[in-house]
C-alpha cells in the first residue's frame, strides 16, 4: 500500500470500529437490562427495539449510498454519524422502552456503511483493496470480541444508558477522523457521469454479490439463536462464551493470510468459492453437535473455521462489489450491497427463531447449510474483474 492508502485504509477502519464499538457494546446485554424499563416485560416490543436498528438500516443504506454518489462521500458519512449519535442520546436519555425503540431506530438511519465502503474503494487501487477491507472487518471482529468482554463490566458500571452515552461518543469522535483524519475524496461525477439504480440491478455479478452477502448475514445471526445454547450444553457457562469466541476470532484473521497470498496469485475467485463451502462444512458440524452429544473442543474448532470464512468472505465480498462496480455507480451500488447485508440479518433473526421454536437446532443448521449452497452455485458463474487505480482527489 501506498501512505495514502494505509491513511485511508485505517482511518476509514476505525470509523467502523468507534460505530461498531458501540453497537456491539449494547447488544450483549440489551434483552437483560431494557425489562427494567416500563414496557420491557412485553417480549414482542423488547424484540422490536433490538431488531429496529436493522430494519432503518436496511431501508436507508441505499439512499445514502445514492447521495454519496450526488454529494460527495464525506458530507453523507458525516451527515449519517451525527444521525446515529443523535439516536445513541435518544437512547441513553429514554426512560421506557418506546424511547428506546426510538433511538434505535434512529441509531439505524444513521446508515454510512455503504458511503464508508465506496469512500475507501475510491481511495486504494484494486490490487491492494482486498487488504483494505480486511482491515475493515478485522475492526469490526475486534470491536465484536472486545465488547463481548467489556460489555458486561462497562454495564455494571454506568448502566445501559451509560452505554448509550459512550456510543454517541465514539459517533462523534467518528466524524473527527473522516474530517481531519482521511484523506480528501473524490469529487463528486455529475449529469449523465453518475450511474443509476437500474444499472446496479441489471448488473449479473453484482447480483451475485448481494445474493451472497443477504446469504451470509442472514447465517450468521440464525445460527447465533442456537450456538450459545450448544456451548452451555458443552459445559461453558454463558459468562465464559468469550473464552471461546475471542481466541476464534483473533486465530482466524491469520486465515487472510491465505486469502491476500492467493490473490496476488490471481485466484480470489477460487478463494472466495472455498470460503463459502468451507461455511457450509460448519453448519454440517454443527447439525451433528446440535443432534447428539456437544463437544466443547469440537464447538471451538467449528467455530474457528467459520470465522476464517467469515472473516475471509467479509474482506473479498465488498472489495468485489468495488472492483465491479464503475465508480460513476459505485456508491449505489454499494448502497444496494449494505441494504441487502440489513435485510439479511434482519431475516436471519426472524426465520433463526422461527426454525428453532418449530423444529430445533438440527433444523435451523441444515437450513443455513443449504442456504450456502445455493448461494456457492450462484456464485460459481461469477467473473473476477480487472484492476483499476484509485480516483484522485478532489482539488
Amino acid at each position: 500500500m501506498t501512505p495514502m492508502e494505509r491513511r485511508a485504509s485505517a482511518s476509514l477502519a476505525s470509523i467502523f470500529a468507534l460505530r461498531m464499538l458501540g453497537l456491539f457494546l449494547v447488544l450483549p446485554v440489551f434483552a437483560l437490562e431494557a425489562r427494567r424499563y416500563p414496557g420491557g416485560e412485553d417480549p414482542v416490543w423488547l424484540g422490536l427495539a433490538m431488531g429496529i436498528y436493522g430494519l432503518t438500516q436496511g431501508l436507508l443504506q441505499l439512499p445514502f449510498g445514492m447521495a454519496s454518489d450526488r454529494f460527495g462521500r464525506k458530507r453523507v458519512i458525516v451527515l449519517g454519524l451525527l444521525i446515529f449519535a443523535l439516536g445513541s442520546f435518544w437512547a441513553a436519555a429514554a426512560t421506557d422502552l418506546i424511547g428506546l425503540l426510538l433511538g434505535r431506530s434512529l441509531q439505524g438511519a444513521g446508515a454510512v456503511s455503504a458511503a464508508v465502503t465506496a469512500l475507501l474503494a475510491d481511495l486504494t487501487r484494486d490490487e491492494v483493496r482486498t487488504k483494505a477491507m480486511a482491515l475493515v472487518g478485522g475492526s469490526i471482529g475486534l470491536m465484536f470480541a472486545l465488547s463481548l468482554v467489556a460489555s458486561p463490566l462497562l454495564t455494571a458500571w454506568i448502566g445501559l444508558s451509560g452505554l448509550f452515552w459512550f456510543t454517541g461518543v465514539l459517533a462523534l469522535l467518528g466524524i473527527g477522523v473522516v474530517i481531519w483524519g482521511a484523506p480528501p475524496a473524490p469529487a463528486p461525477l455529475t449529469g449523465q457521469g453518475r450511474g443509476r439504480l437500474r444499472d446496479v440491478l441489471a448488473h449479473a455479478d453484482l447480483m451475485r454479490l448481494n445474493v451472497g452477502v443477504f446469504v451470509l448475514h442472514a447465517v450468521q445471526l440464525a445460527m447465533w439463536v442456537s450456538v450459545p445454547a450448544l456451548l452451555v450444553q458443552a459445559g461453558l457457562q454463558t459468562a465464559q462464551h468469550w473464552q471461546v469466541y475471542l481466541p476464534a476470532v483473533l486465530l482466524s484473521f491469520l486465515f487472510l493470510g491465505v486469502v491476500f497470498a492467493m490473490e496476488r496469485r490471481g485466484h480470489l475467485k477460487k478463494v472466495f468459492l472455498f470460503s463459502i463451502a468451507l461455511m457450509a462444512l460448519v453448519e454440517a458440524g454443527l447439525l451433528v453437535q446440535s443432534a447428539g452429544t456437544t463437544s466443547l473442543g469440537w464447538m471451538a474448532l467449528l467455530l474457528l473455521v467459520f470465522f476464517c470464512g467469515f472473516n475471509a468472505l467479509e474482506a473479498t465480498q465488498p472489495s468485489l462489489a468495488s472492483r465491479i462496480a464503475p465508480r460513476a455507480m459505485r456508491g449505489t451500488a454499494m448502497g444496494v450491497y449494505n441494504t441487502l447485508q440489513s435485510l439479511g440479518f434482519f431475516v436471519g433473526g426472524l426465520l433463526g427463531g422461527w426454525l428453532v421454536k418449530s423444529w430445533g437446532s438440527p433444523v435451523l443448521f441444515l437450513c443455513c447449510g443449504l442456504a450456502l449452497l445455493l448461494w456457492l452455485w450462484v456464485a460459481w458463474p461469477m467473473q473476477t474483474p480487472g484492476r483499476s487505480a484509485p480516483a484522485g482527489p478532489s482539488a
